[in-house]
C-alpha cells in the first residue's frame, strides 16, 4: 500500500527487527543429510587413492600390474567410506591386451554403478582356463589368469573393509602346526627338497582356499593353510 507523506520529515529512527518474526522467517533446520552412496552420477574427482598389485602368472610372458583407485565418500563424517572407483591393468605383454582392456572397463563400470560389488570376486574366480590352471608361489592354485585378477580384487576389498578377512585363531594355528609336524615326522622318505617346501610335497589342493596344502592324518583330511577339515 502506498502512503503519501504530506508533512515535512524532521527526524527518523531505524526499527529493530522483531526476534520472533525473524526466527519465524528462517528455514527450519534440516535433518542430517543422508550419506552419499556410490552411484554412476558421481563425477571422478581430481584425486583418488590408488593401490597397485603385481602378479607374475606363468601363463604370461611379463608381469602384470593391477591398479585399483578408490574414492572417499562422506569424508570427515561418521559415514566416511572408501569405495573402489576404477581399475587398470598394465603389462609389457600385448598377448592379452584386448580382453584385459575390455575387462577393466566393465569392472570399472560396475564399481561406479555402486551397490554390492563383492560378487565380482566369485564371478572372476570361477573362470577356468580350458588349457588348465597353474600354481602360484606358495602352492595356491589359480584356475585361470582371470581368476587371479579376481583374487587381487578380493585382496583389495578386504584391505578397504568391504570384505571380511577370515583370520584363524591362535588355537587353530597351533593345532595345524602340531598336525604338520606330526605328518612330516611320519614321512620318513621325504627328500630335502620336500622338507624345504612350504607345504608337504604330496599334499593335495584344498577346495576352499585352492592351496596345495591338504594332508591326510589319522584318516582325516586337513588343510594346513586355511584349517578346513573334513572331520570337523
Amino acid at each position: 500500500m502506498t502512503v503519501k507523506i504530506s508533512k515535512k520529515i524532521v527526524g527518523y529512527r531505524v526499527k529493530k527487527a522483531d526476534p520472533e518474526a525473524t526466527q519465524a522467517q528462517q528455514p527450519a533446520p534440516q535433518a542430517d543429510q543422508k550419506p552419499v552412496q556410490m552411484n554412476e552420477y558421481i563425477e571422478r574427482p581430481d584425486f583418488l587413492l590408488g593401490t597397485t598389485y603385481k602378479i607374475k602368472p606363468p601363463v604370461a610372458e611379463h608381469a602384470m600390474y593391477i591398479t585399483i583407485n578408490d574414492i572417499l565418500l562422506n569424508e570427515g563424517t561418521d559415514h566416511e567410506s572408501r569405495q573402489p572407483y576404477e581399475i587398470f591393468i598394465n603389462s609389457k605383454s600385448m598377448e592379452h591386451f584386448q580382453w584385459v582392456i575390455a575387462l577393466t572397463r566393465v569392472i570399472s563400470a560396475v564399481f561406479r554403478k555402486g551397490g554390492d560389488v563383492t560378487f565380482l570376486v566369485e564371478e572372476l574366480r570361477s573362470v577356468y582356463d580350458p588349457n588348465g590352471g597353474y600354481f602360484k608361489k606358495g602352492g595356491v592354485f589359480m584356475p585361470s589368469l582371470v581368476a587371479e585378477i579376481g583374487a587381487v580384487i578380493e585382496k583389495h576389498l578386504k584391505a578397504i573393509g568391504l570384505l571380511e578377512s577370515e583370520e584363524m585363531s591362535e588355537t587353530t594355528k597351533r593345532i595345524l602346526a602340531e598336525k604338520r609336524a606330526e605328518f612330516e615326522a611320519s614321512q620318513s622318505s621325504a627328500t630335502n627338497d620336500e622338507a624345504t617346501s612350504e607345504y608337504p610335497a604330496n599334499a593335495t589342493v584344498c577346495t576352499k582356499c585352492n592351496t596345495k596344502a591338504v594332508i591326510v592324518l589319522d584318516g582325516c583330511a586337513t588343510c594346513l593353510s586355511c584349517g578346513d577339515s573334513k572331520c570337523s
